[in-house]
């Protein structure tokens, strides 16, 4: 990327000497595909094992004494239900509305200190939402820039992480701190966390800048007898969209709340209080308007972010929020926010460029997933 305002991974110049090609992610310049293409690298992470750079994402520590109650009074869902050394996808929602602000995995290392890990355009705002309301004694710091993230994901994953020395085959949303292998880079650590975005089993390492660059490395090379492949973030996409797995900015927004979403399993609805509380509460006692459906073509269709979505030709209903060709099904496959009047089973039409196309909603995920096979 030319443009110089845009952040970079500390692994840019390996995704250059890769022959990648970027995009702009939440201000960040972030490898989208490499030579190999979107659908190889989404079937290799299917069928093996891929590694993505997701440095973008943010990282905030939430330290103090009663941090972990701060936490729990401020974010969507309920730290109760797990214990320290678990992570939780939770929701930060506008206290006013109860829309989702962010979507976000925070790690609950003990009572004093939880890592929150947003999405990297709204890290920020993350941030500054919870600095405002911290009790004194409770920090909020921001270390965004500090610590790279790297996802090895798919069914060769604890193969891969073995190989170099690191722990694998724990828990599904479970972390472990270890120590990078000396022969890698000296005295520095890493958390390994049973996380990821794609639906297969893997994991996300957080570790910092000047030892992302050899962990790479050598994860590449421990993966070269599995068929690894480094992906982007454009298959990070199709794999995240086959499993139904909602993009905040396109899914999931400030408008739209976690009822609706289909996301009422990250509400800790027991709490006696979280930002949004009331609104989403009045949303769940009445009933959402609409909600997240899946859609697949029943044609050759493939449906992109902003088609417009109609139940008859002249009802028009909604917009697909996210669409993709998945290389799975070999098929389109879309998310939309559907008026809840609309038979869940129905089928509607989507305008792909002109031309209305069928598509037959359905209850994602789209394929079956192995993301918490033991």
């Amino acid at each position: 990327m030319a443009d110089a305002t845009l952040k970079q991974s500390p692994l840019h110049d390996r995704h250059v000497a890769l022959g990648a090609k970027f995009a702009e992610f939440g201000g960040w310049s972030m490898p989208v595909e490499y030579p190999a293409g979107v659908v190889k690298e989404h079937t290799t992470v299917r069928e093996s094992v891929g590694i993505f750079d997701v440095s973008h994402l943010g990282k905030a520590m939430v330290s103090g004494p009663g941090a972990a109650d701060f936490v729990n009074a401020t974010l969507s869902n309920d730290l109760a239900k797990i214990e320290p050394g678990r992570a939780q996808y939770t929701l930060c929602c506008d206290a006013e509305t109860g829309g989702i602000v962010d979507d976000l995995i925070a790690y609950y290392q003990d009572d004093e200190h939880l890592l929150l890990v947003p999405n990297a355009a709204n890290t920020a705002e993350v941030v500054r939402r919870m600095q405002a309301a911290a009790p004194e004694g409770v920090s909020v710091k921001s270390h965004h820039e500090e610590y790279a993230v790297l996802a090895v994901q798919g069914t060769r994953s604890d193969d891969v992480l073995q190989r170099v020395g690191l722990p694998a085959g724990h828990d599904y949303m479970s972390f472990v701190e270890a120590q990078i292998p000396d022969v890698l880079v000296a005295d520095v650590g890493v958390v390994v966390c049973r996380t990821g975005y794609t639906g297969e089993r893997g994991y996300e390492l957080i570790v910092r800048n000047d030892a992302a660059g050899p962990l790479w490395d050598a994860l590449l090379a421990a993966g070269e007898e599995f068929g690894m492949l480094a992906c982007g973030l454009g298959s990070r996409d199709t794999l995240r969209t086959e499993m139904g797995y909602p993009l905040h900015g396109q899914d999931i927004t400030i408008e739209v709340n976690p009822v609706e979403a289909g996301l009422s399993w990250a509400v800790g609805w027991k709490k006696d209080a979280f930002w949004g509380r009331d609104a989403i509460v009045a949303v769940k006692e009445a009933g959402p308007k609409r909600r997240l459906r899946g859609l697949v073509a029943t044609g050759r269709g493939i449906p992109r972010p902003g088609m417009g979505v109609t139940l008859t030709q002249d009802i028009p209903l909604c917009d697909i929020t996210s669409g993709t060709f998945s290389p799975t099904l070999k098929k389109g496959i879309g998310l939309a926010l559907v008026p809840v009047m609309v038979n869940p089973e129905a089928e509607v039409g989507v305008d792909v460029r002109g031309r209305r196309e069928i598509f037959q909603l359905v209850k994602p995920p789209f394929v079956d997933t192995s993301v918490k096979e033991s």
